[in-house]
């Protein structure tokens, strides 16, 4: 198989699934080698089952690709060495990594649990932490040794994390943060060959099917093309370039992706400022001056970043 990243090898947590199953079908069919990594939990982490990553990988050989599968736990450090090891082991050497691993247990603030809140970060932000952290020492040795590399991390974020969405603290929070560590490794691991960028993604997906926001979306029927717009296949391919040698100049982006549309995020930015020609603030002072910076300043976004009404 060829492709745009041929070659290229490829790990993908969560990868048994979902928008995650698609990513490994769609860098195997651009001739990528794929470490298939997947516990094959629940929708809120419980459980495990192997055979998800395992028909993934029985799907790419089929196709005349290369493929490998892992179970680890992305929430495990020794775990997520693991991962990592298993591109080493099977292919000898690593191009990418994709953190989709993720989990829900969505909960109104008030009535979330401890549980419910450390749960949630742990797969998503330290999950992604973990792996990426084994791939950076790999990648680190290999620039100490005068080798170069060509490497990517694609994270995953999502609008909840940077728009926000009512009953998502612990999942927004996560998100949120995966969007300013690929910011800072962006700058940090530029110097050893690395780019780090972000997708976050709408699709309908066993973690999405059950939301509100797309009920209505998904009673649309697919066009005679086969095309859905909430369709997880539409988030590949972007996902496949950002992993491919051609996205070597962009990185520390976080890209919003909906069917055929893709944006990128805009960084917070400061916004309107006020300052005092001498000497500092008093509390008295700031009731118009503050009234008056939120009203010039940009309101909040919808789910999908528009401006709420």
């Amino acid at each position: 198989m060829s492709g745009i990243c041929e070659g290229r090898i490829v790990v993908i947590t969560g990868a048994g699934r979902g928008i995650g199953r698609e990513h490994a079908l769609a860098f195997a069919r651009e001739g990528a080698r794929v470490v298939v990594n997947d516990r094959g939990g629940t929708v809120d982490g419980g459980g495990a089952d192997a055979s998800p990553a395992d028909q993934v990988v029985e799907e790419i050989r089929a196709m005349g690709g290369e493929a490998v599968a892992n179970a680890d736990d992305v929430t495990d450090y020794d775990g997520a060495g693991r991962i990592i090891g298993a591109a080493l082991d099977a292919f000898g050497g690593l191009d990418v990594v994709v953190n989709n691993a993720g989990i829900l247990r969505d909960r109104m603030f008030v009535n979330m649990t401890p549980d419910e809140f450390d749960s949630v970060i742990a797969v998503h932000l330290r999950g992604t932490f973990a792996v990426s952290r084994h791939a950076s020492d790999y990648w680190r040795t290999r620039a100490k040794a005068g080798e170069t590399n060509d490497a990517r991390i694609i994270n995953t974020s999502s609008p909840s994390g940077i728009f926000g969405n009512i009953g998502q603290a612990n999942y927004g929070a996560a998100k949120a943060a995966i969007a300013t560590m690929t910011v800072i490794l962006a700058d940090e691991l530029a110097r050893i060959g690395v780019t780090v960028n972000a997708i976050a993604p709408v699709a309908l997906t066993r973690m999405t099917e059950g939301l509100p926001l797309f009920e209505e979306l998904a009673k649309v029927a697919p066009d005679a093309s086969g095309y859905h717009p909430l369709a997880p296949a539409n988030i590949s391919p972007l996902v496949v370039w950002l992993g491919s040698a051609q996205s070597a100049g962009v990185t520390g982006r976080v890209f919003t992706i909906t069917g055929n549309e893709i944006g990128v995020a805009e960084p917070w930015v400061k916004g309107p400022t006020a300052a005092k020609e001498s000497g500092g603030w008093t509390p008295a002072e700031l009731g118009a001056v503050v009234s008056g910076l939120v009203a010039d300043a940009r309101g909040a976004s919808d789910m999908f970043g528009n401006p709420r009404a």
